[in-house]
Parts: C-alpha cells; structure tokens; sequence
C-alpha cells in the first residue's frame, strides 16, 4: 500500500533523510520511530506532497505522490504533528469544510462533521472556535478530519502528543478497529509504549537513515537483544550513534 523508492531529501550538504527503501502493506499498522530530528516529519511530509525529495519516489495505492498529489489525497486520512486551523471558523464549520473538500453534499458533510463530533467528545465545542481549542482539542478535531472521507491509509505524526489519558486510549482503540478494516497506517510516534501495543511492525530512523525494520520480535534478533521496544530502541540508535559517519 505506500512504497519507498529511494526516497530521500537534502538540505545544502546535509542528509535529512538518506535513500529509503521500504514497503508497508495493506491493513498493516507501521510504526516510524526515531529521535529528535531523525527525519520522520520530513519523509511524513515528502509523502503528503509538501516537500519535495531530492531523489527516489514515495507511492501510495500505486499512485506517486507527487505526480498524481490531488489523487493521492483522496485515498489518505493526514493528521500533521501541530495541526493549524483557521482559528475564527467553529469546530463544526472545519468539519464542514474539509468535508465539501472531499466531495460531499453540504448535507453530508454536516451529518459525518456531527458524527465525528460525538464521537470525539468535541460536540459542547462544536460552536467553539479553533482559536480557543486547547492543544487536545485541536489533535482530536485533527484526527476527525483526517478521517472524514473513510481514507483508505491514515498517515499520522504523532498522534496522541497531548491527549489525556482516556482520549489516548480511544483514540488507540480507533486505530485499531480502522486496521482491522482494512485501512494502512502509518504513524510517527516518540511513544515506544505505545507503538509495542499498536504496531504490526516499527522501522526505526536515526540521522535520516533507516538502521532497523521489522516486527518486535525481528528487531530483538538483528540487534542481539532483548526486553521492551525502548529497549531495544534505545541499544540501536546508541550503536547506530556510536558508528563513525563518512
């Protein structure tokens, strides 16, 4: 479902993200880990058609994203590390918007907006503008749209930074549910915890270079060891910390 050719972006002489190569499959829940500055939101954003790589290609449902963009954000649900909104609209009139966007009636899009609404527990702020939303607020009004027109993949940079406790896990239960569907996932995320319990496989970045992929399991026996995702996250990106770069 999304495939990595190469992909890879550079800023002057500095590697943001070095030649990716990978593939995440249908349904599957992909977990892209790696510290401060790793590249994660570069490549998320390389993908979404914002920044264009250096070289290689990103497809998602076999379209390429950045020769066929409009096409590619049809099938895909986006939620960006900081969500901007027009902060003078209601959370009911964004819903709407992004709604109509997609294509639908202003009657459907009203009826998924209320819908979303609810079921994110944002229906007492649906005449609230974006402006006051706390930081929670705009993550889960964020989450609804992107999930507003049934995208068949969710691309996701941090998804639950922000939310409370109980949020966190609905949120974590949609998700899910979503994979279960059938819907790809692909999400960033510095919550280890979180990604072992969600995760059908983890590719971990470090200095925009991919040094690990692959279920819990597969990552344990590349890296000779044991214990909990941070564990073992934490032993890779140390080595990989430790290697002498060119």
């Amino acid at each position: 479902m999304i495939e990595f050719q190469g992909l890879s972006k550079v800023y002057g002489g500095f590697d943001a993200v070095k030649p990716l190569n990978l593939t995440v499959k249908r349904g599957e829940v992909f977990g892209f880990l790696g510290p401060n500055g790793a590249g994660k939101t570069t490549t998320i954003r390389m993908m979404m058609g914002i920044l264009v790589p250096s070289a290689g290609q990103v497809h998602i449902d076999g379209l390429d994203c950045h020769t066929e963009p409009a096409e590619v954000k049809r099938r895909v649900g986006y939620l960006p590390d900081t969500p901007i909104f027009y902060d003078y609209l209601r959370g009911r009139e964004i819903l709407q918007f992004v709604a109509e966007m997609h294509g639908y009636s202003r009657t459907e899009a009203a009826e998924r907006g209320a819908r979303l609404l609810a079921e994110f527990g944002l229906q007492e702020a649906a005449e609230d503008y974006a402006v006051n939303y706390s930081l929670g607020m705009k993550k889960r009004l964020g989450l609804a749209c992107a999930l507003i027109h049934d995208p068949v993949v969710l691309i996701l940079d941090e998804p639950i930074n922000g939310l409370d406790p109980r949020a966190s896990r609905d949120v974590q239960e949609r998700l899910l549910a979503a994979a279960a569907r059938g819907v790809t996932i692909f999400v960033s995320t510095h919550l280890l915890d979180m990604a072992e319990k969600l995760c059908d496989r983890v590719g971990i970045i470090h200095h925009g270079q991919l040094v690990a992929t692959g279920t819990l399991d597969e990552i344990r026996a590349e890296a000779s060891a044991s214990g909990s995702l941070e564990d073992v996250f934490l032993k890779i990106t140390d080595e990989a910390a430790a290697e002498p770069t060119e």
